[in-house]
């Protein structure tokens, strides 16, 4: 059995982990989608980190109900996907859910797009562009704005510049040429949740959005 001082420390460890990995889509025009986990900008997970993964991720395209296949590689998981279509992606079981500090049960839920046409939210904590293909965007969870939120943006070359949604939600990407962006925020919301078959008490959300620039 664990000792106080060791649970203690492993919480710590876990809630840090939830803040600092994300899972984000990377696509190259009408190719496969490539799921990556870890972190945008440092190191990504490999072999069975990833591979356990296959099975709860739900990736999508246009309809949440038909999900994607997915298949393991060592650095990533793919899967064939229809062209010139935004990808979008849910995880709820990425870590199983674990008690904070205070007692409470949370879970992570990790939220991921790749492409900027469509102009609506279709995933509970997302970046919506603001025109199809445009650089300015709403991070919006369930449906309303979420205003003053730290966003990092990575760009193509793994510079990471810290950015903050303004009163309406909204921030507009600075440009740095072309290549793949993606976009990171985290939100921690006090909410009842389904999640393994346990009802977590808080629930901590992770949104990313990739895109490639011409």
């Amino acid at each position: 059995m664990k000792s106080p001082a060791l649970l203690s420390l492993a919480l710590a460890i876990l809630a840090g982990s939830a803040q600092a990995h994300q899972l984000w889509i990377e696509r190259d025009g009408d190719g496969p989608a490539r799921v990556f986990v870890g972190d945008v900008d440092g190191e990504r997970d490999r072999g069975e980190d990833v591979a356990k993964l296959a099975g709860t991720t739900r990736l999508f395209a246009a309809d949440p109900a038909a999900p994607l296949k997915l298949t393991a590689h060592d650095d990533r998981l793919e899967a064939p996907a229809p062209a010139g279509a935004d990808l979008r992606l849910v995880n709820d079981q990425v870590w199983k859910p674990w008690r904070a500090k205070d007692g409470t049960l949370k879970a992570a839920v990790f939220n991921a797009r790749e492409g900027r046409r469509d102009t609506r939210a279709a995933l509970d904590y997302e970046f919506v562009p603001a025109a199809p293909q445009g650089d300015r965007f709403t991070l919006v969870f369930k449906g309303q704005p979420v205003a003053g939120k730290t966003v990092t943006v990575v760009d193509p070359n793994q510079w990471a510049k810290r950015l903050k949604t303004d009163a309406e939600g909204r921030l507009a990407l600075p440009a740095r040429g072309p290549g793949r962006y993606v976009l990171v925020a985290s939100h921690s919301v006090k909410e009842k949740r389904q999640v393994v078959g346990e009802t977590v008490d808080a629930v901590d959300y992770t949104a990313t959005l990739s895109f490639v620039v011409h």
